[in-house]
């Protein structure tokens, strides 16, 4: 079976912040859409390195221990395993997440915004 999308449609289904959608997985990784807005929550990915790609608009990835990295339309950035990190969009942002399957939202960090994995797939069972 071949894997094949169109990341418009993708992002067009995506109607909460902070709700990252699955689109496709591959070697036991997972990409995801999601639209952010505000800030999602201080927390680290112990075991999972995080990779954020910006499709549309600007988010800052705001760190405790280093400087914050500032990304727009194009940029990309890779969050190391268990670096805590928060980010930030002060206008709404869609950004696209590949980081291993298994990977929770805001690690072991709970918060209401937290989707579980099962809720970040539920629409390709659908």
């Amino acid at each position: 079976m071949f894997n094949t999308g169109s990341l418009a449609r993708e992002f067009d289904a995506v109607v909460q912040h902070w709700s990252p959608r699955v689109i496709a997985d591959l070697n036991g990784q997972s990409v995801k859409v999601a639209k952010i807005r505000d800030e999602l929550v201080w927390h680290a990915h112990a075991e999972e390195d995080e990779m954020f790609l910006v499709w549309k608009g600007a988010v800052t990835i705001r760190y405790r221990d280093r400087p914050d990295v500032r990304l727009a339309a194009g940029d990309f950035h890779v969050v190391p395993r268990g670096v805590e990190h928060n980010p930030l969009a002060e206008e709404e942002c869609w950004i696209l997440l590949f980081e291993p399957s298994e990977t929770k939202h805001t690690g072991d960090t709970a918060s209401d915004r937290a989707k579980s994995l099962a809720d970040q797939r539920a629409h390709l069972s659908a």
